[in-house]
């Protein structure tokens, strides 16, 4: 089946490679400068274990899977994408870099000698880095400036958060993308990309931390003042619940997992003793029914495990208390019932459930959390477009650029 002809300039791609699935997404800037969906692909993951790459030939297989999918719906064929990363082997950091200002005025390679002086630390040699993350510019000891150009000053300052992650998790994935045929524009730290579709600049302003669950991992991320201050990554995912209730139950995996989204909880208080569910799958094929309290007995029992980690982290980092806007939820492991009171209950503060926004076209995609990093990577796509064009020339016109441009406007 050949695919029609259509313009991929206005496009971005976002493709994440997850410990489950791998979800792909195309999303399109109309004339009014309106991010839509205009394709969707996914397709389980058998080829990661806890986000890293374990069988090239399998997570091949299933991108290409996925791909395929989203570029037939959208009816184009799709070379640059933006794909996200996660596993154990990520580390942080916040690091800081001084220099004087050549001319009087910060220019742009003021700014880029500054980060320079940021990155000019030591890390092992089978880790590179991912990502220098600005937290805020200080110009002759005036702090809490985001964009320093153009204005005068003697010496400049920068804070930021550095983000590094295994050379060859990195170079497994961008082996895996480009045996699809497709070119990496970018990788990009998970729990950042989500923070792009789910979280507001309210919440990042005042202070948030960004809870990401999902099947092999948990990535954290904190907001203060605008910007990232501290990840983590937590090795406790989704399949830990999914592995519990299939040897509680006897049940092969993926009847386990189809049993949690359709009628797991996690709070047991909640949960009707009478209430009976019926298993499928079961070893002895016989149908047998549980209580809906012993289902919730055994996942609300990994799902605090797994919310006092995070706590001890926010913590032992000294970013329990910066977070007024509370926490944030997302990712497919944060499908379950009751999620939202078991947080409450550890945290003591407030929590919700974030889905993606600010997108139109398919349904399913908008309204569900497993699909966060995925538009995450869309939105990122286009901030780098946005970054990149104020950076240049400053294209005028109908360009894609400037659709970008307006996009901005109107959503951030």
């Amino acid at each position: 089946m050949s695919l029609k002809k259509k313009s991929v300039k206005n496009t971005v791609v976002g493709l994440d490679i997850g410990t489950s699935k791998i979800i792909c997404i195309i999303g399109e800037l109309d004339d009014g400068g309106n991010l839509n969906i205009i394709g969707f692909g996914k397709h389980p993951s058998t080829g990661l274990k806890r986000g890293v790459v374990v069988n090239i030939d399998a997570t091949v297989a299933s991108i290409q899977r996925a791909v395929e999918q989203a570029e037939e719906m959208a009816g184009l064929q799709v070379r640059d994408v933006y794909v996200g990363i996660a596993g154990s082997h990520i580390r942080s950091f916040n690091s800081n870099g001084i220099v004087a200002i050549s001319a009087g005025e910060v220019i742009h390679a003021d700014v880029d000698r500054v980060v320079d002086a940021a990155r000019a630390v030591a890390i092992p040699a089978d880790q590179k880095i991912l990502h220098i993350l600005p937290q805020e510019f200080i110009i002759d000891q005036q702090d809490g400036i985001r964009e320093p150009i153009g204005m005068a000053g003697v010496r400049l300052e920068v804070k930021v958060h550095i983000v590094t992650g295994a050379v060859s998790s990195a170079q497994n994935i961008d082996r895996c993308v480009r045996q699809c045929g497709l070119s990496p524009a970018d990788i990009i730290l998970e729990q950042l990309a989500s923070s792009y579709s789910v979280l507001s600049d309210d919440e990042k302003e005042l202070g948030v931390c960004l809870i990401d669950i999902g099947a092999g991992t948990t990535d954290i991320a904190v907001f203060t003042q605008g910007a990232i201050r501290h990840t983590a990554v937590i090795p406790l995912g989704g399949d830990q619940v999914t592995s519990d209730l299939a040897i509680a139950f006897r049940m092969p995996p993926r009847a386990a997992e189809s049993f949690k989204v359709k009628h797991a909880g996690c709070m047991v208080k909640l949960a009707s003793d009478s209430e009976n569910i019926q298993l499928s799958g079961a070893a002895d094929r016989s149908a047998k029914f549980v209580s809906e309290k012993s289902v919730a007995q055994i996942v609300q029992a990994r799902y605090e495990e797994l919310f006092r980690l995070v706590l001890s982290e926010l913590r032992r980092s000294g970013f329990d208390a910066v977070i007024p806007s509370g926490i944030v939820v997302t990712g497919g492991a944060s499908r379950v019932n009751h999620l939202i009171d078991l947080a409450e209950t550890v945290f003591e503060m407030p929590v919700r459930v974030g889905t993606p926004e600010n997108l139109l076209g398919i349904d399913g995609v908008v309204d569900n959390p497993s699909c966060s990093t995925a538009v995450g990577l869309l939105h990122y796509g286009l901030k780098q477009a946005h970054d990149g064009d104020e950076r240049t020339n400053k294209k005028s016109g109908g360009s894609f650029f400037t659709q970008v441009k307006n996009w901005f406007k109107g959503n951030m």
